[in-house]
């Protein structure tokens, strides 16, 4: 008999969880569900709040939104990246005092998972916003705060996850700057060891060619001469 609390994975397989599975988990399973296109009445609530968010800006702005790439962009956001991003918020001076990390986290999420969105690749948080904003609903507004209030969560963790992949992508051009460059030089320092070499070569061919009587022997190059 099937686990009541074993769900089917959108790329196949089981995904063996407890009763609280993860947004990636729901919003996975949502997706899923309407053969990999997303809308927002298909995905609805069955993601929590973020899946709400998700489904409106599918619906409103389609693209990568309305993808199944979406749900495995969710089902990265980890426990690992729930805990950064609570101390994130809970550490800034400029928190909201009547509200906890979890009436925030719909943000940190979105932010989140807009981040790895091709589309987006390379551009600031201000120019992906009216996408994101467009997804933030009345209900989430009532529930969350309006869009200006939960901005700053969203671009942070949007602009964190940037600089991350942007720091990741420097470093190996840096390490593939310094291979090439390496790897020039001892090119170079190879191409002159062959030119001093051949130098010598030339010296005591021409001297052979004064004294061997071969005809095809002259001084400078000629068809007796060695090379390296």
């Amino acid at each position: 008999m099937d686990n009541k609390n074993d769900h089917v994975h959108p790329h196949g397989g089981i995904l063996h969880h407890d009763n609280n599975p993860s947004v990636g988990d729901e919003v996975g399973e949502a997706v899923g569900g309407v053969s990999g296109v997303v809308t927002g009445a298909a995905i609805g609530s069955a993601g929590g709040p973020v899946g709400t968010v998700i489904g409106a800006i599918a619906g409103a702005v389609g693209g990568w939104w309305a993808g199944r790439t979406v749900s495995e962009a969710a089902s990265r956001f980890t426990d690992h990246d729930d805990n950064n991003y609570r101390q994130a918020y809970e550490s800034r001076s400029d928190r909201l005092a009547d509200r906890s990390y979890e009436d925030v986290r719909p943000a940190y999420q979105l932010g989140h998972i807009a981040s790895e969105n091709p589309d987006y690749n390379g551009k600031s948080f201000e120019a992906i916003e009216s996408d994101l904003q467009r997804g933030w609903g009345n209900d989430l507004r009532s529930k969350h705060g309006d869009w200006q209030t939960v901005r700053p969560y969203a671009q942070e963790a949007y602009t964190s996850r940037m600089a991350t992949s942007s720091s990741s992508v420097t470093a190996r051009e840096a390490a593939n700057t310094s291979l090439n460059s390496g790897e020039n030089i001892a090119d170079r320092a190879a191409d002159t060891s062959r030119n001093v070499a051949n130098k010598a070569i030339d010296a005591v061919d021409n001297v052979k060619d004064r004294v061997d009587g071969n005809p095809a022997s002259k001084p400078g190059p000629d068809p007796t001469d060695r090379r390296l």
